[in-house]
This record gives C-alpha cells, sequence and structure tokens, in this order.
C-alpha cells in the first residue's frame, strides 16, 4: 500500500523575502510620518508674483505655505516695501492679499516679507516659521501715439515713459487712421492705408496688427526663472488682419480678452444695402453679423456682445448672427464707455431742448443723470477702481460764432449716487481738472494705475495739404502736443485737495493712448 502524500507549505524565496521587508520597512515609515506629521519649520511654498512684472489687471498677492498658519501672526508679520494698501483673506494654507488699488506704474522694485510668523499648532509664542523675502515689479509707463512730424508722421510711436525712450513701430509706407492696444500691451491692431493712394486722395484701409516688442511674461525682469523661448520680443512685427477687397472697413473695436474683432464694414458695389458688423474670432475668417445696421458700438466686457446706437435707442446685441437683442435702451442714442466689470456705464441722452445729458446705468436698473450740458458730451472713461467717470466735456461759447470750450471733468460716482435725484442733475461729486483749447478734436487716456490722464491739444493747418496728418474730425494737422495730467484723489468724500496742472511733454503726437 502506497504511503499518501501530504500538503508543503510554501518556501519563501530570498527575493520574496527582502520585498517583504522593504514594504513593512516603508509603511512603518509612513505610519511614523502620519502619526508625528511634518515636524518641519513652516515656509512660503508659492509666492503667486515672485520675480514678476505686474499690472493693472494683477490684483492679489497669493501665498501657499507648507503647513496651517496662526493667521494673525502672518497678518501682523506681513510688510510690503513700498507699502501697498489692502486686504486679508484666507482658504486654508493659501493667502491672498488683494490691493485696494492698482500698483502704481513706473518699473518700481516692491519687497515683500514675512518674519516672525508661527504656524497653528505651534506650543511656543517664538517664530515658527521660516522668514520669507521677495520681490515683484511694476510695469514701466508707456504710451503709443500717431506721429505727426517728420518720419513720425502718420506712424505709430511707442514711448517709454519710464526710460525716456521713443521707438517708431509701422512702417513708412502705410499712413495710420486709428488704433488700440491689446491687453497685454504686446500688440496693436491697427486701421491703415497705403501712403501712396492717401497721397493721390485714396481712401481704402486694411486692418492690421503690429508687436510692441513687450512681453510682460517673456522673462522674469529681477534676473531670475525665464519662463518663455522668446525673451526678446522684436518689435515692429506687422501682420495683415482684414483685407479691403470688396468691402471699406470703417470704424473697429477690440475685445477684453484680445481675441474678438468687430469691424463696421460697407460694400463696395452697393453700400447702401450691404452694410454692417463683421466679427473676427482669433485667427478665423470675417464673417458677417446678420443684424440690423447701426451707429457707434462697443464690444462689452463681456467680449460676447456689443452695445451699438440701433434705431431710436441703443441695442445690446449678442456676437451671434440672427440671435435676438439682449436689451433696449430707447432713452439713450449713444455709449461711450463701460465698466471694466460690466456693472455700469457712460451713455448719453439727447434732450429735447437740444441739451445732451450724461447718465450712469447699472445692471441694477438705475440710470442716474450725472451732467447736462448745451455743448458736447465727447468721452468718459471709468478709472480702474470703477469710483470716478472722467470726461471730456464742452460748453457753447456765448456769441455770434459757434464755439466750443472744452474742459476735462471727474465725477466722484459714490457722492453722485448718494445726492438726492431731481429733475436737473446736481452736478455732486464733480470737479473741473483742465480748462482746454477751443476745440472738439480731442482724445484722452486714463493710465492703467489710475494715477495720470493724457490728452493732446491739436493746432490746426494753415494749408489743406494731402500729405498732413488727419484728426479724428478728418481735418489736417499743423502741430499737436500730449499733455499729462497727474490724477489726485481725496483720501475721504468731502476732502478738497489742490488739483495739479497739467504737464506739457516732449512729444508732438495726437491721440495718445496708454500700455496696459
Amino acid at each position: 500500500m502506497s504511503q499518501s502524500s501530504r500538503p508543503t507549505s510554501p518556501t519563501l524565496q530570498p527575493l520574496d523575502r527582502w520585498t517583504a521587508a522593504l514594504a513593512l520597512g516603508l509603511g512603518l515609515a509612513i505610519g511614523a510620518v502620519l502619526w508625528g506629521g511634518d515636524r518641519g519649520a513652516a515656509r512660503v511654498r508659492e509666492f503667486n508674483w515672485q520675480g514678476k512684472q505686474v499690472g493693472a489687471g494683477d490684483r492679489a498677492l497669493i501665498f501657499t505655505f507648507s503647513r496651517p498658519m496662526d493667521r494673525r501672526s502672518v497678518e501682523e508679520n506681513f510688510k510690503i516695501d513700498p507699502p501697498l494698501a489692502g486686504k486679508f483673506s484666507w482658504a486654508g494654507r493659501r493667502m491672498a492679499y488683494t490691493l485696494a488699488e492698482p500698483v502704481p506704474y513706473g518699473g518700481t522694485v516692491f519687497q515683500v516679507t514675512i518674519n516672525g510668523a508661527k504656524d497653528r499648532f505651534a506650543q511656543t509664542d517664538a517664530p515658527t516659521s521660516q522668514p520669507f523675502a521677495g520681490q515683484f515689479q511694476s510695469r514701466d509707463r508707456a504710451l503709443v501715439y500717431l506721429g505727426v512730424t517728420g518720419e513720425e508722421a502718420s506712424r505709430l510711436v511707442l514711448y517709454n515713459l519710464t526710460r525716456q525712450e521713443r521707438q517708431v513701430l509701422t512702417p513708412p509706407e502705410l499712413v495710420v487712421l486709428d488704433f488700440k492696444p491689446y491687453p497685454e500691451g504686446d500688440r496693436l491692431l491697427f486701421s491703415a492705408t497705403d501712403r501712396r493712394q492717401f497721397e493721390a486722395g485714396q481712401f481704402d484701409p486694411k486692418l492690421y496688427t503690429i508687436t510692441t516688442g513687450i512681453n510682460y511674461a517673456a522673462v522674469d525682469p529681477l534676473g531670475q526663472n525665464p519662463v518663455s523661448t522668446d525673451p526678446n520680443p522684436q518689435a515692429g512685427l506687422l501682420r495683415q488682419i482684414l483685407n479691403s477687397d470688396n468691402y471699406q472697413n470703417l470704424k473697429f473695436d477690440l475685445a477684453p480678452n484680445g481675441e474678438t474683432i468687430v469691424v463696421q464694414r460697407a460694400n463696395k458695389a452697393n453700400p447702401g444695402v450691404d452694410f454692417g458688423l463683421w466679427v473676427i474670432q482669433g485667427d478665423e475668417e470675417a464673417q458677417p453679423l446678420d443684424t440690423a445696421p447701426g451707429g457707434e458700438f462697443l464690444i462689452a466686457p463681456d467680449s460676447q456682445s456689443v452695445v451699438m446706437a440701433q434705431g431710436q435707442g441703443l441695442a445690446v446685441l449678442p456676437l451671434e448672427s440672427g440671435a435676438e437683442p439682449l436689451d433696449f435702451l430707447p432713452q439713450f442714442g449713444q455709449v461711450l464707455d463701460l465698466a471694466a466689470d460690466g456693472t455700469r456705464a457712460a451713455m448719453v441722452r439727447f434732450n429735447n431742448d437740444y441739451t445732451k445729458s450724461l447718465f450712469l446705468v447699472t445692471n441694477q436698473g438705475t440710470q442716474r443723470e450725472l451732467w447736462r450740458t448745451d455743448g458736447s458730451i465727447v468721452s468718459t472713461i471709468f478709472d480702474p477702481t470703477q469710483s470716478i467717470l472722467y470726461s471730456l466735456v464742452t460748453r457753447l461759447v456765448p456769441g455770434d460764432t459757434y464755439q466750443e470750450a472744452p474742459f476735462i471733468i471727474a465725477i466722484n460716482l459714490q457722492e453722485a449716487l448718494a445726492a438726492p435725484e431731481t429733475e436737473a442733475p446736481s452736478n455732486a461729486g464733480v470737479k473741473a481738472l483742465a480748462r482746454l483749447a477751443t476745440q472738439r478734436d480731442i482724445t484722452m487716456s486714463v493710465s492703467p494705475d489710475g494715477l495720470a490722464l493724457l490728452f493732446d491739444q491739436i493746432g490746426p493747418s494753415d494749408q489743406d495739404n494731402a500729405l498732413e496728418p488727419r484728426g479724428s474730425d478728418g481735418k489736417p494737422v499743423g502741430d499737436s502736443q500730449l499733455w499729462l495730467l497727474p490724477l489726485v484723489v481725496a483720501a475721504e468724500p468731502g476732502i478738497e485737495v489742490e488739483l495739479p496742472q497739467p504737464e506739457p511733454l516732449p512729444i508732438p503726437g495726437i491721440r495718445p493712448q496708454w500700455l496696459p
């Protein structure tokens, strides 16, 4: 009788024993870390503005810590030099310091320190966090204008106020008619016609972009951490965006997102019938917007709709062919500016007594008359905080000859809305900033940090020379001076401050625009 077989226990091979021991050791190590926690000193792991050039669109310094922090100790030991007012907010281990005002431009280097902070679970009153030191820099003050003399005539010129550097951007064979900066300041969108055609009295503008040589995201301005393969972007790179083969290109606007362009166009063969808006999305071909024709327009802050004078009012239209209007405001005839967050708009009402009224219109239904004049309301601009409205307005000069006297006013919107509403504007919060030479063809631009205002003063030409640059009214420009007006805002409502005087810039040009 044969002996029955028995099952035998499996024998661990040397490799199996080594693997099991390694797994056990790793498990014990992980368990020890989880049980004891992170015993290293708390520190700032990330600072979002470290080594960067920041502008008006950058509003919050964000710090990520390695451990939960004692928030009060961090806030009490947080310093910025030079100081920037702001407020703190927290989300777990992340702290944000949101600025009350945009960073002042001028290439200033700001030092940020947090020394003496503690983590939340510290068992001592002594600091337990590693000292932190960081830095960032504000952008240079820079503007673009249309030249009027010499080789700059009818060409776009970039002027860096901080460095006192000037550079002609567009080629001499193009006569620039209008332009708008892109949101990052790296390019300009402009309309221009061929100089030879212009000199022959022909007007056939095309749409172009050109680079400024600025790229704030290209490289760390403080010499660390390059983040781009193009640290030295080239200025003057020209690209045609829209031709004029069959359509004449008229007014245009660039959306806040920098991706959408809206152009008003008329068919050269049949302008009375085929006239309206066209939309360019990114690098796609221009497409007509199927909507009723209208007049002046602005792209809304959402970059998805446009506000246009249409019929006897203002229509808010989606940038989609055939879509129904989003809103219609029959009491207003012109939109001058839209606040960046889309909550406020500056509009003009044309009154039956031939006066004009400047209105503040909000998305909550408020319609408040701010100013009324027997002259004109030329332009308005919201400041970066959207609490002040700068307006270029005129009044009629008494006499037999029709003349308008222009001046710039600042309207404190908080004071204007707090004043009792009456049948006529109370002029609450209105302050005159500058009285200008008697003319209407004036362009003004508020700096992105809200600290300065640019405007031009154009001298008429003695002769109608086709080669001379033209103002927005189509008349030839004899000479022109750019002016800088520092903006001073009282620390508290009702406090009077001495108004600064405009300062002439050593620049002969027209239509100045600050770069973002």
